[in-house]
């Protein structure tokens, strides 16, 4: 037999809880030589559909700190999303070059798909 337990509706007060955005702001304001921080805005900024300030964040990222990898697969893939095509593929060649030099494999391979994937898109 299974039984049901109908719990009456507690108001509970409003929590101002920061956004998600406000927070990695704040957390960049403290430490701002963190490109993680960075990383986690711009990606926070895409998820919200703001593709342009994403896009500044990362492509950012590569400008001030180019041996972040991480940044180079997805700033390939929202070039990709924003139409920019030659620098999705430039972007991924560069993340490739990079993973070859911290001898990252799992991130070269992942960076070879994507761009053998788009290269094969618009040239075959």
């Amino acid at each position: 037999m299974i039984y049901f337990v109908i719990l009456p509706f507690v108001n509970l007060p409003e929590f101002n809880m920061p956004s998600r955005i406000e927070q990695l702001t704040a957390y960049l304001a403290a430490s701002p030589n963190d490109p993680f921080l960075r990383y986690a805005l711009g990606l926070e900024f895409w998820k919200l559909g703001d593709t342009q300030t994403a896009y500044q964040y990362l492509s950012g990222l590569t400008q001030q700190y180019p041996d972040y990898l991480g940044t180079y697969y997805q700033l390939g893939k929202l070039c990709e999303v924003l139409q920019l095509f030659d620098q999705a593929l430039t972007t991924y060649q560069a993340g490739m070059a990079l993973a070859r030099t911290q001898n990252d494999h799992h991130t070269l391979s992942e960076l070879r798909t994507a761009f053998n994937a788009l290269n094969d898109e618009l040239f075959l």
